[in-house]
């Protein structure tokens, strides 16, 4: 019997039959591509992380952004309510009926911008007399003894503070009572 005739293809088939051979893989090879899969996993956990925080990051400044972006220009509309208040503390009541519309357009405006503050969530802060002293809402002004008062409790207020969510904008400006216990 003849051996059947070698064609081209058979060289081919013996050249990728030896190039798909597996090579022996040493154990010490085995725990460097270990070593390196968890050191690349390790990076790949690190990087999910930050990019979450990134997330979360950008999502807080957007937020706080959108309520305390406008606090500079809130705090500099502080004075103007302060200006209209004090026209409308001052005025007589002989002055009242002589300027009854011009005041009742002050005091239109004042309600507008009251009506601004609370749509941009700008809230009076605004205690009265005998109210407790709160270091985190006002600011003392003064000190005096006052019959009839404790310690710590506001005599007078100069000036209503403002909040801004739930930031201070301005303390109010108070008087406290110095009055010793008795």
């Amino acid at each position: 019997m003849a051996e059947p005739e070698k064609t081209e293809f058979d060289d081919v088939a013996t050249e990728t039959a030896a190039e798909t051979e597996t090579p022996e893989i040493t154990p010490e090879e085995v725990e460097a591509l270990k070593a390196e899969r968890d050191e690349l996993r390790d990076r790949f956990m690190r990087a999910l992380a930050d990019a979450e925080n990134a997330r979360k990051r950008a999502d807080r400044d957007r937020r706080e952004a959108e309520d305390y972006g406008g606090s500079k220009l809130a705090r500099d509309m502080l004075p103007v309510y302060d200006n209209l208040s004090r026209a409308l503390e001052v005025v007589t009541d002989e002055q009242r009926e002589a300027n009854a519309a011009l005041l009742e357009g002050v005091e239109l405006t004042l309600r507008e911008l009251l009506n601004v503050f609370a749509k941009h969530g700008i809230e009076r802060v605004a205690p009265e007399a005998g109210d407790k002293f709160d270091p985190q809402l006002h600011q003392a002004m003064f000190e005096a003894p006052v019959p009839e008062t404790r310690a710590g409790d506001i005599i007078q207020v100069m000036a209503v503070g403002f909040m801004l969510h739930d930031r201070l904008l301005r303390p109010a400006q108070v008087g406290v009572s110095s009055t010793p216990a008795a």
